[in-house]
């Protein structure tokens, strides 16, 4: 680049090696989710791996453990997973196999199972509880309290913003 010039591409569109300039500024933004939530979801997925989960498993699991000893509906957990999940059912497969979780179907109604976490289940939680609160504040630490608090805000903002418009 001549000296003097200024260079109008984003960082973003020099991370991806992008020449042309977005379509617009929501494309730009859109991508730089994306790649913001790739980039901290790695590290996270490397945690994960050396205990041979996923994130999927782990949140599910997460999930159980807050329901408390009465556990969950299979469709209840899918409703609160972080990520949409279309086969609860294979999900809730692995983590049984491994004997993190349980199944039981309901007396009352036997169309119901409900899920319940595994001493196992909670004790791979337990190894798991500092190293990811670790991670979380490493990748967030440059921040301040107050940024991280804007951003959440403008992150919900972003999920819910045409729902609250309505």
């Amino acid at each position: 680049m001549p000296f003097g010039a200024i260079d109008m591409t984003s960082r973003l569109q020099r991370e991806i090696k992008q020449t042309k300039p977005f379509g617009s500024i929501e494309e730009e933004v859109f991508l730089q989710i994306m790649r913001t939530a790739d980039r901290l979801q790695y590290d996270f997925e490397q945690l994960m791996k050396r205990e041979d989960i996923t994130g999927t498993q782990y949140n599910a699991l997460r999930i159980l453990r807050g329901a408390g000893v009465d556990g969950l509906p299979c469709h209840e957990i899918g409703a609160r997973m972080i990520t949409r999940l279309p086969d609860v059912t294979r999900l809730l497969d692995r983590l049984e196999k491994a004997k993190l979780v349980r199944r039981v179907r309901e007396k009352a109604d036997r169309r119901v199972v409900r899920v319940t976490i595994t001493q196992r289940g909670l004790d791979l939680l337990a190894r798991l509880d500092a190293p990811t609160a670790k991670i979380h504040v490493d990748q967030l630490a440059h921040m301040t309290q107050a940024e991280l608090r804007s951003l959440g805000q403008l992150l919900e903002k972003a999920r819910f913003g045409q729902e609250e418009g309505e």
